[in-house]
């Protein structure tokens, strides 16, 4: 599978590294709004073409997944255009700036008969499997609380910082803490809460969220830009508790019985980066003729998007293309 690469910054290198340690796939092209910067890249990475724009990239009959890894404030236009070239796509979290984008680029993908998957990448990692087999064993008993952080102190990144970049700790972080909830406990919600603490510019730097499940769990997350958070992920049952040593990247999953004593710890098997699993699931997908991947269905892309739709209209966090919102 020939990966086309949007965008230059730091997670496309991520995704170059990745594709370079991979024999099913290949990073075979990459894409900037710079000539320069993208042949700079090219070099760096040993990939095959270098393009000075999105829509060049995009022509290219070669490449078989454009991977959009700009930042989420700029994913709607270069996936429509992706879309509507009828090339498959995977675009990084947060799919979208807001709900109303991503239901039409969902609906778009559907109209057209293009396949189009959210790389958040921890829905694919081999993490998931062995956590939800735990849970199903009764090895915890009952599951009724989780809890889960995710913080990385950023100073003052324009990304999070600015309204127009989609700014804040939600988007950015708190999806995955969101998403770690939801991939192991997809019961309704039936209450959802939260606050935050914003920065001068009107951003979410810090947030805190309480999701009460009809099956009656209760998940408390918080996301935080401003500070070195434990990134633990906390599943707690009758009868002990499994604690995941990072939720955004899941190396360990540590087996506590009654009383919180040790049983056991499971690694997971060794990877490149961990974004390879969303890679090989994207080129299974296409090779069954699937629209979306298994692993993060659309319906649930969109769900995770309306949420935080959701929680940003309560804390009144704003961005520009939140025009209907």
């Amino acid at each position: 599978m020939r990966v086309g690469i949007i965008g230059t910054g730091w997670i496309a290198e991520k995704a170059a590294i990745t594709l370079n340690g991979l024999t099913e796939c290949e990073a075979y092209a990459v894409g900037s709004r710079s000539r320069e910067t993208a042949e700079a890249f090219a070099a760096k990475w040993n990939i095959t073409k270098a393009y000075g724009s999105y829509s060049e990239l995009i022509a290219d009959p070669d490449v078989d997944l454009v991977y959009v890894g700009t930042p989420h404030s700029h994913h709607y236009d270069v996936t429509r255009e992706a879309l509507l070239a009828g090339k498959p796509c995977l675009v990084e979290k947060a799919f979208m700036a807001n709900a109303q984008q991503t239901k039409e680029m969902l609906d778009l993908a559907h109209e057209r008969k293009v396949f189009l998957a959210e790389a958040i990448w921890t829905r694919y990692q081999p993490a998931v499997g062995i956590v939800r087999n735990l849970i199903a064993e009764g090895r915890i008993g009952q599951p009724r609380l989780l809890t889960a952080t995710l913080g990385y102190s950023m100073g003052d990144k324009p990304r999070i910082m600015r309204p127009d970049l989609c700014g804040g700790a939600l988007l950015d972080l708190g999806v995955y803490a969101l998403n770690f909830a939801r991939m192991f406990f997809p019961a309704d919600i039936v209450s959802i809460d939260g606050t935050c603490v914003k920065s001068a510019t009107g951003m979410d730097l810090t947030n805190a969220m309480t999701l009460v499940l009809a099956d009656g769990m209760l998940c408390n997350l918080q996301s935080s830009a401003a500070c070195v958070g434990d990134n633990i992920g906390v599943i707690a049952g009758t009868e002990g508790n499994l604690i995941i040593d990072n939720i955004n990247n899941p190396q360990a999953i540590t087996v506590n019985g009654p009383d919180r004593t040790y049983v056991e710890t499971i690694r997971v098997p060794q990877q490149i980066t961990g974004y390879e699993y969303q890679f090989l699931a994207c080129r299974q997908a296409l090779v069954d003729g699937l629209l979306e991947p298994r692993e993060m269905p659309h319906a649930e892309t969109l769900y995770i998007m309306q949420l935080m739709d959701g929680l940003r209209k309560k804390w009144n966090v704003r961005y520009p293309m939140d025009a209907n919102y």
